[in-house]
């Protein structure tokens, strides 16, 4: 079963959707988050007809959003749902989550941890666009090797935003 909710943020309306995580209760705090998408994200997703609005199923995930949406939270604890993306764009997703809050890194820096360098870094790049967990997978930390703000699904204000609240736009 396919659960959404929508919570208010600082960066407008985010849409939460979820499955059952295996062994959860149905509509529990067992849910696995598929996707967390802002207003108009590139590729964001939409209600689809069948889903089920649920947003007790996403206490939690919304607890932990305020938490770091008020400085008080640095690191997310949820559940992913499973099987998702290529096993490409998993593995530069892994490489998202292990940025540390407050801190940014290139592209080029994501290709090579993920072993494909030089070419490469434009698949990262793609594989970057279509995370879909904004916020609490991190692609907002990664910025052109110039250090300039490229590439945000959400859009470039947000990303600024995101790196302003992490304290990651210090010194530019």
């Amino acid at each position: 079963m396919t659960m959404y909710a929508t919570v208010d943020s600082p960066l407008g309306e985010l849409l939460l959707v979820g499955e059952e995580a295996p062994g959860a209760a149905p509509r529990a705090a067992g849910t696995a988050l598929v996707s967390l998408s802002v207003p108009g994200q590139k590729g964001g997703t939409v209600v689809q007809d069948g889903w089920v609005r649920a947003p007790e199923a996403f206490a939690g995930v919304a607890a932990q959003l305020d938490e770091y949406f008020e400085g008080r939270r640095t690191r997310f604890d949820l559940v992913y749902a499973e099987g998702r993306g290529t096993e490409f764009q998993r593995r530069v997703w892994a490489a998202l989550d292990a940025v540390p809050y407050g801190e940014t890194v290139s592209y080029g820096q994501i290709a090579a941890r993920v072993g494909a360098s030089g070419a490469g870094v434009r698949a990262v790049g793609t594989a970057i666009g279509r995370n879909p967990l904004l916020v609490v997978r991190p692609c907002h930390r990664v910025i052109g090797a110039d250090g300039a703000l490229r590439g945000y699904a959400g859009g470039l204000e947000r990303k600024e935003r995101l790196l302003g609240l992490e304290g990651a736009l210090a010194g530019r």
